[in-house]
C-alpha cells in the first residue's frame, strides 16, 4: 500500500449519509460487540455464579469506569487529532500523535493499576461493597487491574486505527474480543469451576489477543501511521492538545464514576445488596443502547472533524443532524423496551424472584426519559469532534454533577429507593435542554460561514 492512499481524503467529498454508513455502522457493530462484552460476563457470572456475584461485579463499576475515563482520555483526544489533522494533511504531526498514544497510554496504565491495588479493599467499600460483596467484587477487578495497561493500550490503538481510515478492522477487532470472551467465560466458570475469577482472565485474555494484532497493525511500514523511531518521545504540545481534547470524554466517565458510586451507596442503605445488583442488571442492559449511540459518535467523529478542518461548515452541519436523528431511533427503541418488557429484559440476566422484580421495576423507571438521550449524547460529542474543548466538558459534566447527583440525595429523602431510580429521567431532560440551547448558538454562528472560509468565530484547541 503507498503511503498517501490510506489517507482518507473522501471524507471532503463522498455523500455523507455514504461516509456516516461507512464509517458509523462498523463502530456500532463493534460498540454493540463491546457491551455484549460486558453483558456476557454479567450472564455467566449471574447464572454460574449467584445473586450476590452480580452485586460485587456491580460493586466494581464505577473503578471500571475510573479506567475508562483514564484510557478515553488519550485514545478520544488522540482519535480527535488524527481526523482533523487529517483534513489539514499533516501527516507527519498525525504520526507523532500515534506514538504518543502508546506512551501516554503505558504511563497512565501503570499508575492507575498501581495505586488501585494497593488501596483495592478500602476503594471497593468505599464504592458500595459490603461483607457479603466484597469477597466477589476484588476477586474479579483485581485480574482486570492486572490487564489495564493491556486494555488502555488496545482501546488508545482501536481508536486511532478507525481514525485513520480502517473502521472496519477497528470493529472487526472488537468482535474478536466478544466471540473469544464468550468462548472462554463458560469454559473457566463451569468446566474449570474459576468463578468470577474465571470472567475476569477471559476479559483479559480475549482483550492481550486484540491487542497483539493492533500492534502488528501499526508495525506495518506500509502504512501512513506506523510505528518508527522517535515517535515515542512524549511531545510536550501533542501530549497537552491530547489530553485537552480528550479530557471532555475523561471528566464523563470521571463523573460516571462518581455517580455510580453514589447511586450504590444509596441503594445499598435503601435496598440492600440486591438494590445495588438490579442496577447492575439495568446499567448493563441500557448501556447496549449507550454503546450503539457511542458507536454513532465515532462514525461521526472523522466526517466532523476532517470537514471541519478543511473548513467545508455545510457538511459539518449535515453530519451532525444526520447522526442525532439516528442517535435518538436508537434511545427510543431502549425506552420501548424498558417501559413495555422490562422484566423479559432483566431475566436474561438471573432467574432469582427477588432480584427480576427489582431490576424490572427499576428498568422501566429509569428508561421514561430515553427518547432524548440520544440527541443529547451526539450534541456532547459533536463539539468534542470540533476540539470544542469548554463546551464539551460541560455538556458532559451537566447530566451526572449539575443535575443527576443532587437529585440522586435530594430524592430519596422523600422517596426511597425510588428517588434513586427517578433521578435519571429527570436528569436526562434537564440536561437534554442545556446541549439544545448550546448546539442553537453554535448553528447560529455556523450559518454565518460559508465553506472555505477561515473560521475565526468558533474557536477551537487545535
Amino acid at each position: 500500500m503507498a503511503e498517501k492512499s490510506a489517507i482518507p481524503v473522501e471524507l471532503g467529498t463522498e455523500k455523507i449519509g455514504r461516509l456516516l454508513k461507512q464509517y458509523a455502522l462498523p463502530a456500532i457493530i463493534a460498540q454493540t460487540a463491546s457491551s455484549l462484552y460486558n453483558m456476557v460476563d454479567s450472564i455467566f457470572i449471574g447464572q454460574g455464579v449467584g445473586p450476590l456475584a452480580i452485586s460485587g461485579l456491580a460493586v466494581t463499576f464505577p473503578l471500571m469506569n475510573l479506567s475508562t475515563a483514564f484510557g478515553t482520555l488519550v485514545g478520544a483526544g488522540a482519535a480527535t487529532m488524527l481526523s482533523v489533522l487529517l483534513g489539514q494533511k499533516n501527516y507527519k504531526a498525525a504520526n507523532k500523535v500515534l506514538g504518543n498514544v502508546v506512551s501516554l497510554n503505558v504511563i497512565l496504565g501503570l499508575l492507575f493499576m498501581a495505586v488501585a491495588l494497593i488501596f483495592i479493599d478500602p476503594i471497593l467499600y468505599f464504592f458500595g461493597a459490603s461483607e457479603n460483596t466484597l469477597p466477589y467484587a476484588k476477586e474479579y477487578i483485581q485480574i482486570i487491574l492486572y490487564g489495564n495497561i493491556v486494555t488502555h493500550l488496545y482501546f488508545g490503538l482501536n481508536a486511532a486505527m478507525r481514525s485513520s481510515g480502517n473502521p472496519k478492522k477497528a470493529m472487526a477487532l472488537t468482535i474478536f474480543t466478544v466471540v473469544f470472551n464468550t468462548i472462554l467465560d463458560p469454559i473457566f466458570i463451569f468446566v474449570f469451576d474459576m468463578g468470577i475469577a474465571g470472567a475476569a482472565w477471559a476479559t483479559v485474555i480475549a482483550q492481550t489477543a486484540a491487542m497483539i494484532v493492533v500492534l502488528k497493525h501499526f508495525s506495518d511500514k506500509s502504512r501512513a501511521f506506523h510505528f518508527e523511531k522517535g515517535i515515542f518521545k512524549l511531545d510536550p504540545r501533542v501530549a497537552k492538545d491530547s489530553l485537552v481534547i480528550g479530557m471532555g470524554p475523561f471528566l464523563m466517565n470521571a463523573a460516571a464514576c462518581l455517580v455510580t458510586l453514589f447511586i450504590n451507596q444509596q441503594l445499598r442503605d435503601y435496598s440492600g445488596d440486591l438494590g445495588i445488583g438490579s442496577y447492575g442488571i439495568c446499567n448493563r442492559f441500557i448501556f447496549m443502547f449507550i454503546m450503539i449511540c457511542m458507536g454513532l459518535n465515532q462514525g461521526m467523529q472523522p466526517i466532523a472533524g476532517y470537514n471541519y478542518g478543511a473548513k467545508q461548515y455545510s457538511r459539518v452541519k449535515e453530519v451532525f443532524w444526520m447522526t442525532a436523528k439516528f442517535g435518538t431511533i436508537v434511545t427510543t427503541i431502549c425506552f420501548c423496551i424498558g417501559m413495555f418488557i422490562p422484566r423479559l429484559a432483566s431475566g436474561i440476566f438471573t432467574h432469582d424472584e427477588a432480584l427480576l422484580n427489582m431490576s424490572a421495576e427499576g428498568m422501566r423507571i429509569l428508561t421514561i426519559g430515553f427518547p432524548i438521550v440520544g440527541f443529547q449524547m451526539i450534541g456532547t460529542n459533536f463539539f468534542q469532534c470540533l476540539g470544542m474543548v469548554k463546551k464539551s466538558i460541560i455538556l458532559s459534566l451537566s447530566r451526572q454533577l449539575l443535575f443527576l447527583l443532587p437529585l440522586l440525595y435530594c430524592l430519596p429523602l422523600w422517596m426511597g429507593a425510588n428517588g434513586v431510580w427517578m433521578s435519571f429521567p429527570i436528569s436526562d431532560v434537564l440536561s437534554a435542554i442545556l446541549t439544545a440551547i448550546l448546539l442553537r448558538r453554535l448553528f447560529k454562528k455556523f450559518n454565518t460561514l460559508k465553506d472555505g472560509e477561515e473560521s475565526t468565530i468558533l474557536g477551537s484547541n487545535l
